[in-house]
Parts: structure tokens; C-alpha cells; sequence
């Protein structure tokens, strides 16, 4: 039998693109249609010549009843007449939608994708081929434009990219599986012919007809009407596709050799480099917040360019400004970076704290040395303290991240002249009783910061002294029955400081457990 046009196109087009290696094992998914089926077929016909082990992945969304069951029969059949190891899934993607909130056409996408994942998973594959045609490409490239993308969604579909499953935290800490797709250059036509050659009988999906889903009606009712304007409007996408990817290529390029100077990670979170970032031409700084959220996330799955351009703004914005994205992806801005964690971690607690306190000078009215800036929340941040703590006076105490060392003094002169450090008060005993207990800020709280002659709310204090918002309730208050008398690490009291010599005073110093 004569070798089909489409087969050295594909085989060019596997090369050219290296999708396959030598040796790799690849799942191939299958959902029965012309397209996946034409895959498999030639892939099993081509495995001896490129020394690769197959595996067929098939998932029964289980939306069209007996249909459905049908499709899954197909497959593991033709699996078998091509001896090739097959593994059908289940999932019930109308529960998934409710629990979701999304469309159908995202539930069944997001769960056929996280399938894919676990069966390559399973079965040690590097890749996962599969079907997408030019059809495909041109309808993806086209829904992109309508939602309003950059010039990276412009590009539709790579030959080569991550399976984008739902464990983005997998993705980002492992090496992900690859999704390769070998007829993004063959017709969904063509697939259909050579179905038709080899009587491969491939099934008919009956929702690919349906108007309920979007794709389907820009498949069914938008291309052809853009076709009677433009009979190349296919090919004319195709080439804008293209030429997309040439200039993003290029970018990214330029992005990953300025990657070391601008960007730094740590675990969950990636910071920019604010300063030099907005120096840079607006699309290097587009194309460095898209790889940030590629090492945060794993891929940028649902992130869109209005996502791209808010957290481009936290580059010029004052500091403080926080964003929330797709998949629990937040943004802080500080003073000279920008953090993008994909969650609200300690790291991102960490960052908040100490990139605003770096700002601050090292006076002594303003209660920030230098070795606090080093030490103080440098780590790791403490636990929420929640409730109030009674001190030992003398003693020591253990609080919620924290050692507490109380000593008492008639030694001024001594006390006076001990290194300053910010977890180090020294203060009036008579002043502050020996009553003291250590909590969080509450509402209402206010107190008499040293060098001020009235109260101030504690809010106000900590939104002038910079702390961020979300570090506020982790700072601890020492307290009498009566007032705040130390805002750790910041200021004390104005009313419990050391006036004179000859009186007892309280030492209290404060040690981060790790």
C-alpha cells in the first residue's frame, strides 16, 4: 500500500521540532476521534524505527452515557489489535464543574489534562503525544485573539509544551510532562483520509456538534463566516502565528540573559528587581513576570494579559499594593522588588517585612538598628500569637516563636551604655509594675510613642513606620494592665522610659526561636 502524503510531513515535522528521543516511553492520548486515532496508528507503525515504548490514555468524561462507554470500548480494542498497553480513566466532570464553578468544556479540559499527567506519571512517560491538527491550532489561535491576548498567546498551540495540570506546585518543584503534538502541520481532513485508508473506523463525537460549547460554535459558525471574507483567513492566522512566535523567541531570549540580574527565587516566590525592571523595554518586562509565573506556577495556563499588565503596574506603584491572580497567584510590591508567590507563604510574609524595614535608617528614635535589619523576621516569620501571655518577671518565657528574658536592674548607668538592639527594651520598673503580659495588635490599640507628648493609634504608628499590612498582627506588644509600654522591635512608651538614676529598671529582651 502507497505511504500516505501526511506521514513524512509528520515525521519531518517530529524531527524538526525533537519531540521524540531515542528510548523514551510516550503515552499517546486517545479519545477515539479521527484525529488521535490517525496518532496512534502511525506512531505504532513507527515504534520500532524510533526505539520508543507506547502507551494509550483514554478518559471517559462520562457526559454522554452509553456513547461515552462506547468510545472508551473503541479504544481499548483498537489498543489491543495494535499491542499497544492501554489505561482507561473515569472522572465525573458535571461534580467537578459544581465544586468548580467553571464551564464544561474547562471541567472536562481541566480533568482530561490532570489524567494525562497522573497516566505518564504511572507509567515513567517523558511526553504525552497528542492529537491537536492544524484545525486545532487555527480555532485556538482565533479564541485567543477574541479573550484578549499578548503576543505570546498569539503563537496558539507549541509543538512542545507542559501538560498543564491542575498540581501546579508538582510542576514547578519536578520536571514536568511534556505534551507533544506531531500533526500541528496535517488537516483535520487528512486524518480523516487516512482513518478512511487503513479502515480504522475512528468514533464521532455527537457534543462536537453542539452550540453549547464556545469552540464548537467558532468551529461551526465563526470560521465560516470570516471564510467568506477571507478564503485564506486559516492560513493568514497560521502565518500570524508564526511570525508571534519568531518575535517571542527572540524576547524570551533577551528575558532569560537578564534573568540573573532582575530576578531572584526562593521556594514558592520569584522577586523582580523594580528598579531595573522598569528600565527595561515594556516587553522584556512583559516577557520577565511571564517566567516568573513559569517558575512559580509550572506554566501559564489562564493567565491573560490583563494579568500580565497589573502586575507590570506593582513596578511603578507605591509600595504596599497587592494583587491576587488565577491558581492563588499574589503579588506584593515593596519598596525595591516585586514579589510573585504562588501563595500567601511565609516566604512572601518574609519579603514583605524585610524588604520595607531595608528602607528604614538606623536611629535610635525610630527604634531600627542595623542589626535588626539583619536579624529581626530575617528567617522564617513566627507564629500568629493569639491570646495573651503572662511574663515572668524576673524569669524567662516561652511564647509562640519567641524566648523572653526579664531581668531587673538598679545598674542604670550599666544599662544606659548596653548596645542598642531592637529586641532589647530597657525600662522604668516602677513605671511598668511587674504585670506584664505580651499579645497581638487588637482594634483600637493606641500608645504614646518615646519622643511623642500624645497617643497615637498603634495602626497609624505601624502605617508610619512602614510595616506592611500583612506583618501587623505578628509584631508583639508588651503590656501593662494600664497601656502598650513596647512595640517590639519598634518603640516604647514615651511614659516608660528611664528618666533618671537610682531607680530600678526592667530588661527585657526578645529571642526568635527558630
Amino acid at each position: 500500500m502507497k505511504k500516505p502524503e501526511l506521514e513524512p510531513r509528520i515525521e519531518d515535522f517530529i524531527w524538526r521540532h525533537k519531540l521524540i528521543s531515542t528510548g523514551d516511553i510516550i503515552g499517546v492520548a486517545v479519545s477515539g476521534g479521527a484525529d488521535s486515532v490517525c496518532l496512534l496508528h502511525i506512531l505504532a507503525k513507527w515504534r520500532s524505527k524510533l526505539n520508543v515504548k507506547l502507551h494509550v490514555a483514554h478518559l471517559n468524561h462520562q457526559l454522554r452515557g452509553a456513547e461515552s462507554e462506547a468510545d472508551a470500548k473503541y479504544v481499548v480494542d483498537l489498543a489491543a489489535r495494535l499491542d499497544v498497553p492501554c489505561t482507561i480513566g473515569r472522572r465525573d466532570v458535571m461534580a467537578y464543574k459544581a465544586e468548580k464553578s467553571c464551564s464544561t468544556e474547562e471541567a472536562a479540559r481541566d480533568m482530561r489534562y490532570d489524567f494525562l499527567a497522573e497516566v505518564a506519571a504511572v507509567i515513567g512517560a517523558s511526553r504525552m503525544a497528542i492529537g491537536h491538527t492544524r484545525d486545532d491550532q487555527v480555532e485556538t489561535i482565533l479564541m485567543h485573539i477574541l479573550r484578549g491576548t499578548g503576543v505570546s498567546g498569539l503563537r496558539g498551540l507549541e509543538p512542545c509544551s507542559p501538560i498543564p495540570c491542575q498540581n501546579y506546585q508538582t510542576l514547578a518543584t519536578s520536571r514536568p510532562t511534556l505534551a507533544i503534538k506531531p500533526l500541528l502541520d496535517v488537516t483535520r481532513q487528512e486524518t480523516m483520509r487516512y482513518c478512511q485508508e487503513y479502515h480504522l473506523e475512528p468514533r464521532s463525537d455527537s457534543s462536537n456538534f453542539s452550540l453549547a460549547f464556545r469552540r464548537n460554535r467558532l468551529r461551526l459558525e465563526l470560521l465560516p463566516l470570516l471564510r467568506e471574507y477571507n478564503s485564506n483567513v486559516d492560513q493568514a492566522l497560521l502565518r500570524l502565528a508564526g511570525i508571534a512566535n519568531d518575535d517571542v523567541v527572540f524576547i524570551e531570549q533577551q528575558a532569560l540573559g537578564l534573568w540573573d540580574e532582575m530576578a531572584r527565587g526562593e521556594e514558592d516566590v520569584v522577586y523582580l528587581n523594580k528598579r531595573k525592571s522598569i528600565a527595561l523595554p515594556l516587553a522584556l518586562q512583559r516577557q520577565l513576570i511571564r517566567l516568573a509565573l513559569v517558575r512559580v506556577l509550572g506554566s501559564t495556563k489562564d493567565v491573560e494579559a490583563i494579568h500580565i499588565e497589573a502586575i507590570r503596574g506593582l513596578l511603578s506603584k507605591p509600595v504596599g499594593k497587592r494583587i491576587s491572580l488565577p491558581h492563588n497567584i499574589i503579588c506584593y510590591g515593596g519598596y525595591n522588588e516585586i514579589a510573585i508567590a504562588a501563595k500567601l507563604s511565609h516566604e512572601l510574609f518574609t519579603f514583605c517585612h524585610f524588604e520595607e524595614v531595608s528602607r528604614l535608617k538606623g536611629v535610635v528614635q525610630d527604634g531600627i538598628s542595623e542589626k535588626f535589619k539583619q536579624n529581626y523576621f530575617s528567617q522564617q516569620p513566627v507564629p500568629l500569637m493569639q491570646g495573651r501571655f503572662r511574663l515572668h518577671i524576673p524569669g524567662e518565657t516561652i511564647l509562640p516563636g519567641w524566648r523572653v528574658i526579664a531581668s531587673i536592674s538598679s545598674a542604670v548607668a550599666n544599662a544606659v551604655r548596653e548596645p542598642q538592639s531592637n529586641l532589647v527594651a530597657t525600662l522604668d520598673l516602677q513605671e511598668v509594675g511587674n504585670e506584664l503580659s505580651v499579645r497581638q495588635c487588637q482594634p483600637g490599640d493606641s500608645f504614646r510613642p518615646l519622643g511623642m507628648r500624645a497617643l497615637k493609634k498603634l495602626r497609624r504608628f505601624m502605617s508610619d513606620a512602614k510595616i506592611p499590612l500583612p506583618w501587623r498582627d505578628y509584631v508583639p506588644l508588651v503590656c501593662s494592665p494600664r497601656q502598650i509600654v513596647w512595640v517590639v522591635g519598634w518603640r516604647i512608651d514615651d511614659r516608660v522610659k528611664i528618666t533618671g538614676t537610682g531607680r530600678e529598671t526592667l530588661r527585657l529582651e526578645f529571642i526568635k526561636l527558630i
